[in-house]
């Protein structure tokens, strides 16, 4: 996967020393969780990372020509209850995930523009709880995924709305389906207007207005 690097990363990708940083983003309806593998807070483009250390470990990530969506795992140990109840209470599945990767220099501070190394969505939580602390396993699926599943969209006006949430274009087809329409006929007398009965014989031009 190709990928835009901007000056300054592209400068500590062949400098002599590289001081790399893996930063992750989860996203919670309580809000997002956003770590790092260093120690203490660091705030990156406006965004704040709890260091979590030697805690955090990230699988080896795939890539692969045919653009095959090749999954990954992020573990978090020596966690305690508050970030404990967050992983077991909290809708996760198919929440987004993403690991991006900097670096920093000899000072800590960040000196390069962080770029996305991995995109995808959380699928299965795996927590080890022990006396005090624990350990949490996150699955998660590659975007690719995406364009594995089979999409169906129907005429719907829910569906419609999921698109464009006033259309009201497709507000009447579930009663439509059940509609009788009438068509070729007169509702009154039995004829229709072009002077021809309904059953094929032709009105005598007296009885026509």
């Amino acid at each position: 996967m190709s990928r835009t690097l901007s000056s300054e990363m592209q400068a500590v990708a062949t400098a002599e020393v590289v001081r790399p940083i893996v930063l992750v983003q989860c996203d919670f309806d309580s809000g997002a969780l956003n770590l790092w593998n260093g120690l203490g807070d660091l705030t990156v483009s406006g965004v704040n990372y709890v260091g979590a250390g030697t805690l955090l470990n990230i699988s080896t990530m795939k890539e692969s020509s045919d653009l095959s969506a090749n999954g990954m795992n992020v573990t978090l140990s020596g966690i305690t209850e508050p970030l404990i109840s967050k992983a077991r209470d909290e809708d996760y599945q198919g929440r987004e995930l993403k690991v991006l990767l900097g670096a920093m220099d000899s000072s800590n501070s960040v000196i390069a523009s962080p770029v996305i190394i991995f995109s995808g969505f959380m699928d299965t939580l795996n927590i080890q709880d022990g006396a005090e602390t624990a350990t949490i396993t996150v699955s998660v699926e590659n975007r690719l995924i995406e364009f594995q599943r089979n999409r169906i969209r129907r005429y719907t006006a829910e569906d419609q709305k999921i698109d464009y949430p006033t259309d009201k274009g497709l507000e009447f087809v579930a009663e439509m389906a059940e509609k009788e329409i009438i068509w070729g006929r007169s509702s009154v007398g039995g004829s229709g207007s072009n002077g021809v009965r309904n059953d094929g014989g032709r009105e005598d031009p007296g009885d026509l207005p």
